[in-house]
């Protein structure tokens, strides 16, 4: 006997968010550091955020720009 298929289901693909992806890496490696080590400086860490999340939205805008 030949078994019953099933037929096969569309895949479902989304698209990545590049700002949520980068957003959180950058707020887990802030989290390790400062559970890690000395205690860093936050008038060092608060520009290193700024920048950190800067970044995201430009390659999160270059991302959108280039989809379509």
């Amino acid at each position: 006997m030949v078994p019953e298929s099933q037929p096969e289901r569309p895949r479902r693909v989304h698209r990545t968010n590049w700002m949520s992806l980068l957003c959180g890496l950058l707020f887990i490696g802030m989290g390790i550091r400062y559970l890690t080590g000395p205690e860093p400086d936050a008038v060092v860490m608060a520009p290193v955020l700024v920048g950190g999340l800067g970044f995201a939205a430009f390659v999160a805008i270059l991302a959108k720009a280039i989809r379509r």
